[in-house]
């Protein structure tokens, strides 16, 4: 069942959106070659507790940190580490907070220092490609006009959809019905309403869709060991159209 939000409930929605909002952006700004995945986790972390909110995914799940960062072929749920960034990489920041009892949820991709066209370009159209599937969330659309929104923009570049994740509902839980697929045939599923809210998310690879799971039961790469782009919004659809709850309002 897919749970419609009150007008109150959003706006707790869009204060806890606003929050990741800002941290990623913070976080943006930290990126640069040298510095630590685990130095970003820590920060956020801190950021999200000090404004009285809680980091959704840890403990999610097992999952022991409070943000996802995954590095050029990997695709989403990578563990900070150690591990420093070098010039020419891409990082996928992925971040949750719950602020009052409801989650916001939103991810970027970052370059680190100079990085190639081709990486460059892959940024561009899976940002774009979110966008696009924003605008199908309107009231009377269905639920798969959002997925090929993203399918019909990037594959003509060349570019591959995942499969194996997708996007979903969200609301007092990080994970609700439906889930949003960024792929498929228009006009299918059920009809948006006033009142959902959904966290689109489209993972595009450079290569092949296909990924694998690593040892740590988390990391998601490409199976080509290519490069993938990972951008997301929590976005609630209203009377007036797609309300984004996790861009940034200055």
């Amino acid at each position: 069942m897919i749970i419609t939000k009150s007008r109150a409930e959003i706006e707790k929605m869009f204060k806890a959106g606003q929050l990741v909002a800002q941290v990623l952006q913070e976080l943006k700004a930290m990126v640069e070659p040298g510095i630590t995945t685990l130095e970003l986790d820590n920060y956020a972390e801190h950021r999200i507790r000090s404004a009285g909110a809680i980091p959704t995914f840890k403990g999610y799940k097992g999952y022991p940190f409070s943000i996802c960062t995954s590095v050029n072929e990997q695709v989403v749920h990578a563990f900070p580490s150690k591990r420093k960034l070098k010039e020419g990489d891409i990082i996928s920041i992925d971040c949750g907070a719950t602020l009052d009892g409801y989650v916001g949820d939103s991810a970027i991709t970052v370059p680190v220092g100079k990085i190639s066209d081709e990486a460059a370009k892959l940024l561009k159209v899976t940002e774009e490609s979110l966008y696009r599937a924003i605008k199908m969330m309107v009231i009377g659309n269905r639920l798969s006009d959002i997925s090929h929104a993203v399918q019909s923009y990037v594959e003509p570049f060349g570019y591959s959809v995942v499969r194996d994740f997708c996007g979903h509902g969200i609301g007092t839980a990080m994970h609700e019905e439906p889930q949003v697929p960024n792929y498929g045939l228009p006009g299918r599923g059920p009809r948006l309403r006033e009142g959902f809210v959904l966290a689109i998310e489209p993972m595009v690879n450079m290569g092949t869709h296909k990924v694998r799971i690593e040892e740590d039961g988390w990391t998601v790469t490409t199976l080509d060991k290519k490069l993938s782009a990972h951008f997301e919004h929590t976005v609630a659809i209203t009377a007036d159209g797609p309300w984004i709850l996790t861009q940034l309002v200055s």
